[in-house]
């Protein structure tokens, strides 16, 4: 669909709701005025009023909205939210039913709840605006609160010289088909393997030394991937031995590593794992339907999972998640409820449900073949969200992302209160994140509630190569860090 403004400059978050509202329909951005369907967003500006309004054409259809703001008022937020609000009332009589998540168009939809809650606000009053600003249905209105509250509890674990780190392993045995992030298979890239842990090693040096020169203290910290349980045994030994070694762990109270492959666990390595210090380990199935596992490009069954899943209660594990994707190809809402019942059965701490999202590094993003109608994929999330909260779940973290099906969200659910609190802080971005490994992104958080962004080179044969101008970035990012004490 074209999309044209006039008056304003806000093309970001125009896109981000129309590629939400139409996700059926290719963006188009137009740099002049144009005939025929497509949309218009106009912002002028009067005595006393700021005018937002919008005007949407389809197979000859043309509906339009408008909303106002008094000048007094003006800030750069409720300028993007009028725009945004005049689109949505615009776009509504042309869609078959209202969208889950109304007029909201970013990626952690918490974050507006969660500031709300801690300027001291209520959960009836996040609920409000939600429902009054932004059109957000009820259900998910009462999961973005729900998920808020458990982000407040979070902050209330943080001290001003926390932060958290994220070691990135950037390879797989082999790639799925739904994947986007940037990993190595073993068989294309595996010679870069050793090399890649020894410069990692260096790395963690670095950043270990500069946290305690800069007077900062590791609160959680996690493994992830691609698969970390790629590595050996004895490779996993030297990682988690040298992040002993360089990192003060005595304020740590998460530290999570990802096996989500079971193919790549086994007894061995989840014994090191967890005598090194882990205490939350991610067993990923994605579902537990076969022939969707071979269909995704996953090579292990659903008896591999339950293999794995008990390996790591008998390693000692007190806290594990598992993931389930809703949507993929071959699924349909009968087979993903028996899924979840499998996993449930295994007792897990936490239980995360993804929406599929086809981005444009998956093989799917082009292949497309036998993925559930949209309307079988809200069945999915619907009794995921009503049968985990039948089981004392409840929801921690929540996130969207571009191109989801439905226009849903993924969802971290935990029970007993054992928040993967890694997830809430790097989602609400409430610390800032010291982030090693190729194509890991460090987000440091400023003292106006900005955030600057340092990223490492994106693939493992880049980051290898350049070793240590990352080292030397990451060391002046921490006299930084030690200068503003965040």
């Amino acid at each position: 669909m074209k999309l044209y403004l006039s008056g304003h400059t806000d093309r970001y978050a125009l896109e981000q709701l129309q590629l939400c509202l139409f996700p059926d329909e290719p963006m188009e951005f137009c740099q002049t005025p144009f005939r025929g369907d497509g949309a218009v967003s106009r912002l002028s500006r009067g005595e006393k009023f700021l005018t937002a309004t919008a005007k949407i054409t389809r197979d000859g259809r043309t509906t339009r909205a408008m909303q106002r703001l008094a000048l007094e008022q003006e800030t750069y937020a409720l300028r993007r939210r009028i725009l945004q609000r005049a689109y949505y009332l615009a776009a509504l009589p042309q869609l078959p039913a209202a969208p889950p998540w109304g007029a909201l168009s970013g990626v952690r939809p918490t974050k507006l709840t969660t500031r709300h809650l801690l300027a001291g606000g209520t959960a009836e009053s996040a609920e409000r605006l939600l429902e009054q600003t932004f059109f957000v249905t009820p259900e998910r209105r009462r999961l973005c609160v729900q998920a808020s509250l458990a982000s407040v509890e979070a902050v209330a674990k943080l001290a001003p010289t926390d932060v958290s780190v994220y070691i990135g392993i950037p390879f797989c045995p082999t790639r799925c088909a739904y994947c986007s992030f940037v990993s190595q298979t073993e068989g294309s890239a595996g010679k870069l393997l050793t090399p890649y842990l020894e410069c990692l090693l260096r790395e963690i040096e670095t950043v270990g030394v500069g946290m305690r020169r800069a007077g900062l203290t590791l609160r959680t910290l996690y493994i992830g991937g691609g698969t970390p349980t790629t590595l050996s045994a004895d490779q996993l030994r030297r990682l988690m031995e040298a992040i002993n070694r360089y990192f003060d762990h005595s304020r740590r109270i998460e530290y999570t590593v990802e096996g989500g492959r079971p193919d790549t666990l086994d007894p061995e390595k989840l014994r090191v794992i967890r005598a090194l210090g882990a205490d939350r380990m991610s067993i990923n199935p994605q579902t537990m339907n076969d022939a969707v596992l071979r269909a995704v490009g996953r090579p292990h069954s659903a008896a591999d999972v339950e293999r794995a899943y008990a390996q790591a209660i008998e390693a000692g594990f007190p806290s594990i998640n598992m993931d389930l994707i809703a949507g993929l190809p071959g699924d349909d809402p009968a087979s993903f409820a028996r899924s979840l019942e499998r996993v449930l059965a295994l007792d897990p701490s936490n239980v995360t449900v993804h929406t599929l999202a086809l981005k444009k590094g998956a093989d799917l993003f082009t292949r497309r073949e036998a993925l559930p109608p949209q309307e079988a994929v809200e069945e999915m999330v619907a009794h995921a969200n009503a049968t985990l909260a039948a089981h004392r779940y409840a929801p921690y973290y929540l996130y969207r992302q571009k191109y989801m099906s439905g226009s849903l969200e993924n969802v971290g659910w935990c029970r007993d209160g054992d928040l993967g609190l890694y997830n809430i802080y790097m989602m609400e971005e409430l610390t800032s994140v010291l982030a090693l490994g190729g194509a890991a992104v460090s987000k440091r958080n400023l003292p106006d509630n900005r955030l600057e962004r340092q990223c490492n080179p994106k693939y493992p044969k880049q980051y290898v190569e350049r070793i240590d101008e990352v080292r030397a970035e990451k060391a002046a990012l921490l006299d930084d860090l030690a200068e503003t004490r965040l």
